[in-house]
């Protein structure tokens, strides 16, 4: 599907010199996804605190299997 949308050209261009990304289609697709990890990065976020952890930081930090 092939929305119809208009987006400022001045925006569309500063997307494309910031991400470095070849075409408008990219850059669209590439906000999209990064707006959905944001939300869900601050849905994450709310449940800091509210969870309760039981293990052993140190010994994670000490058992490292290398191989």
């Amino acid at each position: 599907m092939r929305p119809d949308i208009a987006i400022s050209k001045t925006l569309m261009r500063q997307a494309l010199q910031a991400s470095g990304l070849k075409s408008e289609q990219q850059a669209i697709e590439l906000a999209l996804r990064t707006l959905i990890r944001l939300h869900a990065q601050e849905q994450i976020r709310r449940c800091r605190g509210k969870m309760i952890w039981d293990g052993d930081l140190n010994a994670m930090r000490t058992d490292h299997d290398p191989g």
